[in-house]
């Protein structure tokens, strides 16, 4: 299973955020992001546009690849992306690559991939 995570402002748009997958690798099988972002309405139409489902976690003790200092006081873990993607894709997931950000600096996103449960 691929997992596409997402971390992204509020006033980010679904062309932010279709940017930011493309840019992490353009392919998923599942969108995921925090749990209070899951109902976003640019992820929402994202995920219609792919015809893909949209997970929310907790994400808050994930460890991360990359660090921002905004997002780990705030969400208790280096990137919304990296481990939203980690979360859903499951236990010994692992990254493609690291987060990526839009040059609008309005979306990040990630690419994990595990095997379902």
């Amino acid at each position: 299973m691929r997992v596409a995570g997402f971390g992204f402002r509020s006033a980010a748009t679904v062309d932010d955020l279709q940017t930011a997958l493309q840019m992490a690798g353009g392919r998923a099988d599942v969108l995921a992001t925090h749990s209070a972002k899951a109902n976003a309405p640019a992820l929402i139409a994202l995920a219609a546009r792919l015809g893909l489902p949209v997970i929310g976690v907790e994400v808050a003790g994930q460890s991360t690849p990359t660090t921002s200092a905004r997002v780990q006081s705030r969400f208790a873990t280096g990137s919304v992306a990296e481990a939203a993607a980690l979360v859903v894709a499951g236990p010994g997931a692992r990254l493609v690559g690291p987060r990526v950000a839009t040059p609008n600096g309005m979306a990040t996103a990630a690419i994990a991939e595990g095997i379902p449960e």
